[in-house]
């Protein structure tokens, strides 16, 4: 699954292509695709809207739109393609919006699983979600008073969307190496050292991975290098780049994990 970083790579690619466009027409070859509104009320809704700004919030793309928003989360297996009016539709193509540049957007998502919503106001969607990692609001402090107040396994915590938002398997994994700390370790143990350590841990690892373009893991995503760069993640077998220790693979809250035995002691 997409996470921060590619999400954000994916914003930052079709912004140029999108601002400044008009919908001209709208094709859903897979209607629950869409979360809201209704089919009819979709195509005129967004037929007619000028494309504003292209963000994105945690895993969320946003298409800022004249009168509305634009929401997409690509969930497991979802892609968001820019195609010229030559090229033909490709089988997985749940949603195609056609630009008045004679080019089109297209929603691609092999396994089904990936939503779009159009909403007025963005925080029907988005409302629920915790504070981004990167954002000013996101603090030493904060992750310290927030992990205490909570009696709960690091890596669930951590891959909580209520609780902090934009982390997936890879980042967690990543930065709980960083900062030494066990994916088992309790929440509410931790101490305003680590809880700093982890920080800082999260933030390199997200920065990193921005600036790499994400890591490209799978059929889906291929636009990055991060994967080059893993310290444990999907790295089962081979040596901690820190100890030299073979990483581990575990099962954490249903989730495949990879630690260092020797750097996150389970204390």
């Amino acid at each position: 699954m997409p996470e921060l970083p590619e999400v954000e790579t994916i914003a930052r690619a079709i912004k140029p292509e999108l601002v400044g466009r008009t919908i001209v027409s709208a094709d859903l070859n897979w209607t629950r695709t869409l979360a809201t509104p209704s089919v009819r009320e979709f195509r005129e809704q967004v037929i007619g809207q000028k494309v504003v700004d292209v963000t994105r919030r945690a895993k969320y793309l946003d298409i800022v739109l004249k009168d509305y928003h634009l929401l997409i989360h690509l969930r497991m297996s979802g892609d968001i393609i820019i195609r010229t009016h030559t090229d033909a539709p490709e089988k997985h193509d749940r949603l195609i919006l056609k630009l008045s540049n004679k080019k089109y957007l297209a929603f691609n998502d092999t396994r089904k699983f990936g939503r779009v919503w159009l909403v007025k106001d963005s925080s029907a969607v988005l409302s629920k979600l915790g504070p981004e990692p990167l954002e000013r609001g996101f603090t030493p402090q904060w992750l310290y008073e927030n992990l205490r107040k909570r009696k709960r396994q690091l890596k669930p915590l951590l891959l909580d969307q209520s609780f902090l938002s934009g982390l997936g398997n890879i980042y967690t994994d990543e930065a709980l190496h960083m900062a030494k700390l066990h994916p088992l370790g309790l929440s509410n143990d931790i101490s305003a050292k680590q809880a700093e350590a982890l920080y800082e841990a999260i933030r390199s690892v997200l920065k990193e991975g921005i600036r790499r373009n994400g890591a490209s893991i799978d059929w889906v995503y291929r636009g990055g290098s991060y994967q080059n760069y893993f310290r444990v993640y999907d790295c089962e077998g081979k040596p901690c780049p820190v100890c030299g220790t073979e990483i581990q693979k575990l099962v954490v809250g249903q989730r495949g994990t990879h630690i260092c035995p020797a750097c996150q002691r389970l204390r």
